[in-house]
């Protein structure tokens, strides 16, 4: 099958629309570091309840997740898709309006919903309508709308911090505009191919492929979609702890957790908190906000250069590694009090933007069999949320204690990830979805 026959612009069409998703996840993700400041003198907010209103996004994210679970295996991705997109635009308007404390972490608990609806289906949905030669890159696209996301609310958090003491209402409520644009473009996605098989639609899912990549690949695909949904079965969650597809499925989600026990998002989402330790101003912990969020994105395009090239393991291990090596330089600079260390927090986000940030997902989205592909992810997602909950409502706190030691936690961490990514994670590119059965199960 030769690549000239893949139709790359349909592809590449429908992956950037499905990964606006992330898009607004960056948006939820990122408007907190900048609204912080504002919410704490608006709100009284002590180092608990900042933990719990930035943390309460993850706990949303987790009922979205069992949400795009169900909802993808009886309902299609696209309707998934479709209900987050509107998910997100009603929470952000009412975010902007809440007039206490908790009715705004109550939205912005609904708002998790939405982020958590999309986290899970965007990169599978990817993984689902794209060549096995292309599906690193494509997978990766979402997380380069997760990263231009976070640029674009930063640099806007930035422009609006003299707007008064209502600036974070603005912050929250431009959320709107993006929602409304994912919206549409839901709207125009074809259904999932193997979705459409597996509810026993195969003629509209060979429509589907033969826009993608023509009659041959069209009929391959259905062959080997059909085989893999041979005996085909209601899944639960507990059908992904069958000993047959354990492995695939612990690696899913202890990868899951490392992404975000690694620590990096504590950078993202308390910039002004870490920098105002060492004396920063105002305006200059905001502004290092936009600095993180450029190089995020930077970082992020190199990875969807090499995750196909390089492969997904040599990245995962560059990125433990080196975070492991960087939280102690970090500790160092912090503990000196020197504002060079926004050199090494730049660099650590480099690394991370570079491996564990993209490359998690793309894992997420094709290590799994195709029969529990919806719900495995589901479950391994709903762990990433989970542990996300527990590193941005925990770090305040440890902050107030350890101070800049509370770094050294996440470099034993990071070493660990490292000794488990070198041990259990076995390279994918360039294999098909179900290629990848027998490789991951065994």
């Amino acid at each position: 099958m030769k690549q000239a026959s893949f139709n790359s612009s349909y592809i590449l069409g429908i992956s950037f629309i499905s990964a606006l998703g992330g898009y607004l996840f960056g948006f939820d993700f990122a408007v907190i570091a900048g609204a912080l400041p504002f919410l704490q003198q608006q709100f009284g907010l002590d180092a608990y309840w900042e933990g719990f209103a930035t943390g309460s996004l993850a706990l949303g994210a987790i009922i979205g997740c069992i949400i795009a679970g169900a909802m993808a295996d009886k309902y299609g991705r696209k309707k998934g898709l479709i209900m987050a997109s509107a998910i997100f635009g009603l929470s952000s308007v009412a975010m902007a309006l809440a007039p206490d404390r908790n009715i705004f972490i109550a939205f912005r608990f609904v708002a998790g919903i939405g982020v958590g609806m999309a986290s899970m289906l965007s990169p599978m949905y990817i993984a689902e309508v794209s060549p096995a030669h292309l599906r690193g890159r494509m997978v990766a696209i979402n997380q380069l709308t997760i990263v231009t996301g976070i640029l674009v609310t930063n640099v806007i958090n930035y422009t609006l911090r003299n707007q008064g003491e209502d600036a974070w209402r603005w912050m929250f409520g431009l959320g709107l505009i993006p929602s409304l644009l994912f919206f549409i473009g839901a709207l125009w996605l074809p259904e999932s191919p193997r979705w459409l098989v597996q509810a026993g639609k195969s003629a509209q899912a060979r429509t589907i492929l033969q826009r993608i990549g023509g009659e041959n690949f069209a009929d391959a695909s259905l062959t080997t979609i059909k085989v893999s949904l041979s005996g085909n079965e209601r899944v639960s969650y507990g059908h992904i702890f069958r000993k047959a597809v354990l492995p695939a499925v612990i690696v899913g989600i202890i990868l899951a957790v490392f992404q975000q026990f690694c620590g990096i998002n504590v950078v993202f989402n308390y910039t002004p908190r870490i920098f105002s330790s060492i004396g920063v101003s105002q305006d200059g912990q905001l502004l290092q906000t936009v600095f993180i969020g450029g190089v995020n994105l930077v970082f992020t395009i190199l990875a969807m250069i090499l995750v196909d090239k390089l492969g997904r393991k040599p990245l995962m291990l560059i990125g433990a590694g080196g975070l492991t090596i960087l939280y102690i330089v970090v500790v160092r600079m912090l503990a000196a009090g020197s504002e060079h260390v926004s050199w090494y927090l730049l660099a650590a986000i480099g690394t991370y933007a570079m491996s564990l940030a993209p490359v998690t997902w793309v894992l997420i989205a094709e290590i799994f069999p195709n029969k529990i592909r919806s719900t495995a992810t589901s479950f391994a997602v709903l762990c990433l949320w989970a542990a996300y909950f527990v590193l941005v409502f925990t770090f305040p706190i440890l902050f107030d204690k350890l101070r800049d030691s509370t770094f050294y936690i996440y470099a034993g961490i990071c070493l660990a990830g490292f000794v488990f990514i070198w041990r259990n994670v076995r390279e994918t590119k360039g294999k098909t979805l179900e290629e990848l059965e027998g490789v991951m199960m065994h």
